[in-house]
């Protein structure tokens, strides 16, 4: 009995809810034909339900899958998406019978089926596979991500997606035979299609590369209306600033500049001291310092305590990005020369007075202890970062060269010579542990260094033909040089460019590709000129800055490149196990549209910069405008995600114009941001060639 009025309710709610239907499709602005309706369960929020009915399908609402299923006529198109839940559906024995017996064709997102034991765990360094053709676009191996989600492993009957560990940029590479795969989207039955991730809230979740999961959506829609489907709209919650070729505006460049500095306090970079209990102190001592985003309610801080490195590249499965919570010296000297730029070009006092705080705790803390100790080897040399004792223990030659850069810039700019002592002694430290060929090597260690001394540093020979840890030191020197004309700092200097460009480019060492270090010799090469104006000077800024020009791309993007595999440190993953191992490029093959803004463009951006200053040649003032123009367009826009609204990534793809790259590398991934390496360097530039100079003019 019960049985029965409850089919007589659900029969009589049916009939009613096709008459409105019936209504609002005749009385509306557009006639909606019968294939254009679906019967669904969603919430109100879900995405692909909001997609649907803005693009003009209508959907009639189920409160449950039962009474949707009862809901729908002979052969209607179903679409199960949850009530909004985190947790998955089952579906019962009597649904399915439902389904078979009505004929229905139905996509059930984050569902199992009867039986199916339902045990959640995370993606870790997983991606999607294609495993089945699925419309005009997507073919098998074809990759996508579901970024950090969450997923129930079940035995798969027809899946047309997994989820594998695999290496590749575009596509599974090394196929799927060495790897566990999971079904991601599976065929259980004829007509019913199911999915072990949420995969209807795209947007809200991130799910990366838009393109490929618009296309998937247009794929299932075309199974279940039995007719072609193609959106002409697709919802994101970040995107580029601008398009590819869309006129910029006259004010892009100085907005770029202002919401590349406000995002330091949109982003909660800036320390606060009320994260200490549940942020600071349980992140920055574990390796990776890696936890969650702050909450959009937290305090920002006034640089006083410092700034975050940025974000990690991963996102976790309700769509928030993880962040890096520790403070590193170089970091500081960066941010703070973007600040400082930022104050001098905009007028804003705040800027001024946080790139002061940010120098002075970096040099209260990065030059402290032992290295405040004139009797210590290591007096002046400044720690990685001052977090963690693991930080303060080591000395990488390019982090001190970037944090004096950056601090030097700043204090000139605040007009302030509090600090003069301690740059100095920082620069003549560096400068006493480089080698007489004129290279010092990656990095040094603490111990190392009390136990050897200086001169054990000063009179080894070493040949290290790596741009990436040497080359910007040589322009700390060069710049000490223009300063005060002690010409030792210009011999070595040259002495190790010399032997660098000898063996340009083949025998250059790499470290996560080729180009970035074409990118960062640029630098030095062009204040070697400033100071030094030989041919032969030219000659070698002339053939670093045309590679890099072969590489820039119509958009303006250098595209990235892998060298000879035998001198590169962090090359490809060589098989499937090896993705997410180690540190990597953002690529897989050469030829991958691919720009890296962490390594590559961001150096380059401000080396070209101080080249055609330096040179006066309009070719390279063109290649510098034309990389600018890039990097204001794919600036990150983000009314739903502030804490990335105005950043800058460390990957972008050109040709698709959105972020999709290889996410191999350990740390440092396609989504990561670095307030000092990436967004420093980008701000600085594009404020210095919107004030129409450049670094050496502002400080000599």
């Amino acid at each position: 009995m019960f049985i029965r009025k409850t089919v007589r309710r659900l029969a009589s709610l049916a009939a009613l809810c096709l008459c409105t239907l019936g209504a609002s499709a005749v009385g509306g602005k557009t006639s909606v034909s019968k294939g254009d309706t679906i019967w669904c369960v969603a919430s109100r929020q879900n995405d692909l339900a909001r997609l649907l009915e803005s693009e003009g399908f209508v959907l009639v609402r189920g409160g449950n899958n039962l009474t949707a299923l009862f809901l729908a006529p002979q052969g209607a198109p179903v679409l199960l998406l949850g009530n909004g839940s985190t947790e998955p559906v089952q579906l019962s024995q009597e649904e399915v019978s439902l389904i078979e017996r009505k004929g229905l064709r139905v996509y059930a997102d984050y569902t199992a089926m009867p039986g199916q034991e339902v045990q959640l765990r995370g993606v870790g360094w997983e991606r999607v596979v294609v495993t089945e053709k699925m419309g005009q676009t997507l073919k098998p191996m074809d990759l996508l991500s579901i970024n950090r989600a969450r997923f129930f492993p079940v035995k798969g009957v027809r899946p047309s997606m997994v989820i594998a560990r695999v290496a590749g940029f575009d596509d599974a590479v090394f196929g799927l035979a060495d790897t566990q795969t999971f079904p991601l989207v599976d065929h259980p039955k004829r007509n019913i299609c199911i999915s072990t991730a949420r995969l209807s809230d795209f947007a809200r979740l991130r799910l990366m590369p838009e393109n490929r999961w618009q296309a998937f959506w247009e794929a299932q829609l075309s199974d279940l209306l039995r007719r072609e489907v193609h959106f002409g709209s697709w919802p994101t919650r970040v995107t580029p600033a601008y398009t590819a070729s869309e006129q910029l505006p006259d004010t892009a460049r100085i907005h770029a500049v202002r919401k590349g500095v406000e995002w330091f306090w949109a982003g909660h970079l800036l320390v606060h001291p009320s994260w200490k209990p549940d942020y600071l102190d349980k992140y920055q001592v574990i390796d990776p310092p890696v936890g969650p985003e702050l909450p959009a309610d937290a305090q920002t801080g006034d640089g006083s305590l410092g700034i975050l490195e940025g974000h990690c590249s991963a996102i976790d499965a309700d769509g928030h990005q993880a962040y890096r919570y520790s403070l590193r010296t170089d970091v500081h000297g960066e941010s703070a020369m973007a600040l400082a730029l930022a104050a001098k070009l905009l007028g804003q006092e705040k800027y001024a007075q946080t790139a002061h705080r940010l120098v002075d705790v970096a040099i209260k803390e990065g030059i402290a202890g032992p290295r405040n100790d004139p009797n210590n080897p290591a007096y002046g040399l400044v720690s990685w970062g001052f977090s963690n004792d693991y930080l303060r223990s080591v000395y990488y030659g390019d982090d001190n060269a970037r944090f004096l850069l950056g601090a030097l810039l700043a204090v000139r700019l605040l007009g302030e010579h509090q600090w003069d002592d301690q740059l100095r002694r920082a620069i003549d430290a560096n400068f006493q542990t480089t080698s007489e060929d004129g290279f010092r090597g990656p990095r040094l260690e603490h111990a190392d260094v009390e136990k050897n001394g200086r001169e054990f540093y000063q009179k080894r020979h070493l040949f290290n033909p790596h741009p990436h840890y040497e080359s910007w030191m040589w322009a700390v020197y060069l710049w000490l040089y223009g300063q005060t004309g002690e010409k030792a700092y210009l011999d070595l200097a040259e002495k190790g460019i010399s032997k660098t460009m000898a063996v340009y480019p083949d025998g250059l060492r790499w470290t996560n590709g080729l180009q970035q270090e074409r990118g960062r010799l640029v630098l030095p090469l062009a204040w070697l000129y400033r100071v030094s104006p030989t041919d032969e000077h030219r000659q070698w800024l002339d053939r670093v800055v045309n590679d890099l020009k072969a590489n820039q791309v119509p958009c303006g993007a250098i595209r990235e490149e892998l060298g000879d595999p035998s001198k590169g440190d962090f090359g490809g993953p060589r098989n499937n196990q090896e993705y997410g191992g180690n540190e990597a490029p953002l690529i897989f093959h050469n030829g991958d549209p691919v720009a890296d803004m962490l390594y590559t463009s961001n150096f380059a951006f401000f080396g070209l910069n101080e080249a055609a200053r330096a040179t006066g040649d309009p070719a390279i003032a063109e290649m510098t405008k034309r990389l600018a123009d890039f990097l204001v367009r794919i600036q990150a826009c983000s009314t739903e995600c502030p804490g990335v609204d105005g950043a800058w990534y460390r990957a972008f793809n050109y040709r698709d114009w959105n972020w999709w790259a290889s996410n191999s590398d350990a740390g440092w991934g396609n989504l990561s941001t670095l307030t000092g390496w990436i967004q420093s360097w980008i701000v600085g530039t594009l404020a210095m060639m919107q004030m129409k100079t450049s670094y050496w003019d502002l400080t000599h």
